[in-house]
């Protein structure tokens, strides 16, 4: 007689992260001979700076071997208090900082905060994978909330009030955004913090993991900088991005006073602690040198500058500025086909590994998600390759 498994139903609830699955297949490829360009992953392909690799190698020296408080050593979330309000223009406690291994840590203990059956959350449509996967994990209902491409990639502030209904707990916001790079402009979170006045039970997750990754002519708004909802604003931020660090798994979370002893007791039976070494490395990150962020950002604005002018001469091809993060995602409705075949042929025909648009939501087909966080040469050899690929063949 077989066993049968007992596996939990939420379990088959969780999605995947299709950029991984993309990297596993391009990987496959170069091991099979083939010169892959990946512009899939969504990670810096800069080094960590020296000095904060130091600092690590320092920490380990001197001894800091053991646990640390679940919330992180006290210097570090002081360090993380300055630096928000230095950028963000608030005032915030140290102890409303939850130091955790990478932002997606965040992103599941709040939804596991808030999401049950009976309840809804409402997300970004496109957006980053592990939201609707954990909304689904925890029985409530995935609401998806359309970052379209004729508002620059961003909400529109009636359609989100639309959307609100009794079950509504947790509006998740993300900006500058993953897949588009689309940047929550002053006037539109002006209007969201005024309507949410509204609605003084529902909270808001600010996914902003891109923060310092906005380019000339564009700024950083968050739901923080508004009085009138910053104590029910839970955000998100981390070193992966802007320190290129993102195998240190190191982000941390603001919450509001009422709910961080819950966010405490997820992440004690979770992870205890992060690695003692990482908050050291991530503490000489925020009081270093920034000049390394600094040229890394203008970096990207060179890249970004060059795949959009150059990917908008591509036949089928049609894509937007964005004003930040390290994507963009050009609209390939014109060539006739979907985005994961688009997808497939790139990787397969041309050796260009991109990840397609549906992987972040519904409203991501007839679109694909391009990484410029490779070489300049790089980026060169993939419009080369593109431009001398016929789409529709």
């Amino acid at each position: 007689m077989k066993s049968r498994q007992q596996i939990a139903k939420c379990i088959e609830r969780l999605g995947t992260d299709s950029a991984f699955e993309v990297f596993a297949k391009a990987k496959k490829l170069e091991q099979a001979g083939e010169k892959i360009i990946h512009l899939g992953i969504g990670q810096p392909d800069f080094r960590t700076p020296e000095n904060i690799v130091e600092a690590a190698c320092k920490a380990l020296k001197n001894g800091h071997h053991g646990y640390t408080p679940a919330g992180g050593i006290p210097e570090l979330r002081e360090a993380v208090v300055e630096d928000v309000e230095k950028y963000r223009n608030t005032k915030l406690n140290p102890n409303n900082v939850l130091i955790a291994p990478g932002g997606k840590s965040i992103i599941f203990y709040t939804i596991l905060m808030f999401g049950e059956k009976g309840t809804e959350i409402i997300y970004p449509d496109p957006g980053f994978l592990s939201y609707k996967s954990t909304i689904s994990f925890t029985g409530a209902k995935p609401v998806p909330l359309k970052y379209s491409e004729k508002n620059n990639f961003s909400f529109d502030p009636e359609e989100l009030l639309s959307l609100i209904t009794p079950k509504t707990r947790l509006i998740i916001i993300n900006s500058p955004s993953n897949p588009t790079g689309g940047i929550i402009k002053e006037d539109e979170m002006i209007a969201l913090a005024k309507e949410l006045e509204k609605y003084p039970e529902i909270y808001i997750l600010s996914d902003e993991i891109y923060s310092r990754m906005v380019f000339k002519n564009n700024r950083h708004i968050s739901p923080l900088q508004y009085d009138s909802i910053k104590d029910r604003v839970i955000l998100l931020d981390g070193w992966s991005k802007t320190y290129a660090m993102t195998g240190w798994r190191i982000g941390y979370g603001i919450f509001p006073n009422r709910i961080y002893k819950y966010a405490e007791k997820i992440a004690i039976n979770c992870h205890s602690c992060v690695s003692t070494a990482s908050q050291y490395a991530a503490l000489e990150a925020l009081k270093g040198p920034q000049g390394a962020v600094e040229m890394m950002v203008q970096e990207f604005q060179k890249r970004r500058d060059y795949m959009v002018e150059n990917i908008n001469k591509i036949k089928g091809f049609n894509c937007l500025n964005p004003g930040g993060a390290f994507y963009i995602f050009p609209n390939i409705k014109e060539t006739g086909l979907k985005s994961k075949a688009i997808e497939i042929k790139l990787l397969e025909e041309l050796g260009i590994a991109t990840v397609s648009g549906p992987s972040f939501g519904n409203f991501g087909e007839g679109y694909i998600r391009i990484s410029y966080a490779n070489s300049l040469i790089n980026l060169k050899e993939a419009i080369r390759r593109l431009k001398n690929y016929p789409m529709d063949k």
